[in-house]
């Protein structure tokens, strides 16, 4: 547990639950007292409590609004937080058996989280209204006195003129649209405007192409496709059929609130000095770019880059990115590894055996257990729930980790509909469960579960195997960004594994593995060198070498894109001994010296290679000139003075032929035709 113990208050919640103080001691869980009712008769003990100006943890998050109300009124400057033990834990049919779980619980609540970082989105209100028909005009009607109101039709048919044109009506149709809540830029042609003189309908003039329109918010009533791939995800744009009329008021209650300054998280910090999407113009990484369901995510050079303010949380780029440069930062990696750590570090202390933890969203998964626990048999006492931000924020780090740290299974819980796509978070599961699998925890211990069935959770939980959890778990205490803490806690996996083995193939397209090098093909030009962004291939200043650190490879693929020789392919894999080595050397060769003046300046190789392309095959090194050829087996500084002794005559070469016309074309057909 980091920072300064926390007084800790649990309470049976009017003996609905039982208080294991047994397993809490056991855990190493101190400074604590159960209550029946705190939230009521008992409320006395936390008043004094915060009298001691003590950081307090409440074992209840149901009255936590009561509890920050009587530490204000006290004025109290005790840092309060909450968790969940009875929804999770105590209401269960095997709640007997839970008071490990529930020291598990409040272990893994008493971890700080880093602050988050906000973005801030800034609306004046000044809307466009999207729609074909009087729909549109009606809403603006209804909005005019809140917000700076256009409406624009789309190939409108008939469109009663209004007696008094209190916000302007155009004529106009999308052709594409960007931008966020503040800042949205449309594209727009068919503009026209109404003719003053419009009497029973409006009569629009002509119209033109090309428009540009700006405004801070969209309501779309079109009834056409979406504006924005992930419509519903971007901030300031409300679309709604404009045959549901539930629908459609909702989205103008909506609309009028989009008013002043809002802040919404940074949920992706992204380090672009990492990223492998690009070298030299040849594409690498492109993962993130595939599963971004927002289009936040835009080529930019030889990295990418993510708009904050588009960005919609999912956290899908951070799972599969390779390098660690997108990396999801609510909350990071590593505070999530030091969660699960606190969690099945403190299970196990407490007497808890083959554990298996569910990681879930607060919007869905927390409805489904707290459904589960009201309305059914609720959560077996095994099974650790951990709540977090998006499921699709987890990547291999984490999926791993929780192995390594002794669980015995892991569920990630979706809805069965997602609201982002999982393919992303799918690819890491099959791969983390192929590496877990082979290491001997057990096979099929990893899924994902689909579902908005409580009922249904249980069964899925109940039928996951359990697999074989680690004899010695791991003790490190994650820290770090997240692809050093990646590496981390592979090693810790492997250390930990019930049967380990040094070496386990993936699948094509993994972000981890080596490399096949030809090394007799190789000419040691290090243009792969150049091309690696993270530092996997390396050379020496002062040897013609290279060198391979298998640990850092992504497998973007621009190293055997890169190299002219082709002599370099991927080896999907992940191998245990070389994730220890620092580096493995690939290639070496003696330097090559100038045979002017002995000062070594190439290797070997590559100079036989450019005199065998040249030697007799070019003018300039061929006939009379063939030991011309030798300047090339020179330093840079030899060569020159070799060139200018010989006194060469950049005019002497072979006469070129004649520079052929299509009037000589025709002329040479035409003979051929009367020779035949």
């Amino acid at each position: 547990m980091s920072g300064v113990e926390s007084r800790l208050f649990v309470c049976s919640c009017e003996k609905t639950m039982p208080i294991d103080e047994a397993a809490l001691k056991k855990a190493g869980v101190s400074c604590f007292a159960r209550a029946d009712q705190l939230c009521g008769a008992q409320l006395d003990l936390l008043k004094d409590a915060l009298a001691e100006a003590t950081p307090i943890t409440i074992a209840c998050t149901q009255e936590a609004a009561l509890f920050q109300e009587v530490a204000e009124d006290l004025g109290a400057d005790a840092p309060l937080s909450f968790v969940n033990i009875r929804e999770a834990a105590g209401w269960s049919s095997e709640a007997a058996h839970s008071g490990p779980k529930a020291a598990a619980l409040i272990a893994a609540a008493r971890e700080e989280m880093p602050p988050i970082q906000a973005v801030t989105l800034k609306s004046e209100g000044v809307i466009l209204i999207y729609g074909r028909d009087e729909l549109a005009v009606e809403a603006g009607r209804r909005l005019a006195d809140r917000l700076d109101v256009t409406v624009m039709l789309s190939r409108p048919g008939d469109v009663a003129a209004p007696a008094a044109r209190d916000f302007p009506i155009i004529q106009g149709h999308v052709r594409n649209a960007s931008g966020v809540l503040g800042a949205f830029e449309l594209s727009v042609d068919e503009t026209a405007l109404p003719a003053p003189s419009s009497r029973a309908r409006l009569n629009f003039g002509a119209a033109r192409n090309g428009a540009t329109s700006t405004c801070d918010i969209i309501l779309d009533l079109s009834g056409y496709g979406a504006l924005f791939p992930a419509a519903d995800l971007r901030p300031g744009y409300l679309r709604a059929d404009p045959r549901d009329k539930a629908a459609v008021e909702k989205a103008i209650a909506e609309a009028a609130q989009l008013v002043g300054v809002f802040d919404k998280p940074r949920f992706i910090h992204f380090n672009e000095g990492v990223c492998a999407h690009s070298r030299s113009k040849i594409t690498g990484c492109v993962r993130c770019l595939d599963l971004c369901p927002t289009g936040a995510i835009t080529p930019d050079g030889d990295h990418v880059k993510i708009n904050p303010e588009i960005c919609a949380g999912c956290g899908s780029c951070a799972s599969v990115c390779p390098t660690g440069a997108a990396s999801y930062a609510l909350p990071p990696a590593d505070a999530v590894l030091r969660r699960l750590r606190a969690l099945l570090t403190t299970y196990r202390a407490a007497g808890g055996r083959t554990p298996i933890v569910l990681l879930h969203d607060g919007d869905h998964g927390a409805a489904l257990i707290d459904a589960l626990a009201r309305f059914g048999d609720g959560l077996p006492a095994h099974v650790l729930p951990l709540r977090l931000n998006e499921v699709t924020q987890v990547g291999p780090e984490v999926m791993t980790g929780a192995f390594a740290f002794g669980a015995s299974g892991l569920a990630l819980l979706t809805r069965a509909k997602p609201k982002h796509d999982i393919a992303g978070l799918r690819s890491m599961a099959d791969m983390s469960g192929a590496i877990v699998a082979g290491l001997g925890y057990g096979r099929d211990v990893l899924q994902i579960i689909e579902t908005d069935d409580p009922d249904q959770l249980l069964e899925r939980l109940k039928a996951l195997p359990q697999g074989t959890p680690s004899a010695r778990p791991a003790q490190i205490e994650p820290r770090g960004s997240k692809r050093p803490v990646l590496e981390t806690m592979m090693r810790e996996l492997h250390v930990a594994a019930p049967s380990p083995v040094d070496v386990i193939a993936l699948e094509q397209g993994a972000p981890f593995g080596g490399l096949e090098v030809n090394a007799e093909g190789c000419t040691l030009c290090h243009s792969c060198v150049t091309a690696c962004p993270t530092g996997a291939l390396g050379d020496d200043p002062e040897r013609p070498l290279l060198r391979f650190t298998e640990s850092a490879c992504v497998q973007c693929g621009l190293c055997a894109a890169t190299c002219p020789e082709k002599v370099i392919k991927l080896k999907p894999q992940i191998d245990f001994n070389a994730w220890r080595e620092p580096a493995r050397l690939l290639k070496e060769e003696e330097p090559f010296c100038c045979i002017g003046c002995g000062t070594p300046f190439a290797t070997k190789s590559m100079i036989d290679k450019i005199t065998s392309r040249l030697a007799g095959k070019h003018w300039m090194f061929s006939g009379e000139n063939a030991r011309r050829v030798d300047v090339v087996r020179m330093c840079e500084k030899c060569r020159v003075e070799a060139v200018m002794n010989e006194g060469f005559d950049p005019y002497g070469a072979p006469q070129r032929p004649p520079i052929m016309t299509t009037e000589d074309y025709l002329k040479m057909r035409d003979a051929a035709g009367q020779d035949d």
